[in-house]
């Protein structure tokens, strides 16, 4: 067991540098990294408007006055 154990190590070993000595000299291409997705617009309710908050506030405040901004 201990032998088949050494063979393994040294097979992945030598796989290792063998892939490591092809990157280096650029024959494979290296992977490049997956560009990231462009975040999806994030649509804003009128809850989270400031303008629209304060609108609702003067108008709560002050119900009388017409609509004047």
């Amino acid at each position: 067991m201990l032998k088949f154990l050494l063979v393994v190590i040294l097979v992945a070993v030598a796989v290792y540098l063998t892939t490591r000595a092809i990157q280096r000299r650029g024959i494979a291409p290296t992977p490049k990294p997956r560009p990231r997705r462009a975040q999806p617009p994030r649509f804003i309710g009128p809850d989270d408007d400031p303008d629209f908050l304060r609108d609702l506030d003067r108008k709560r405040k002050h119900p009388e006055d017409p609509d004047s901004p």
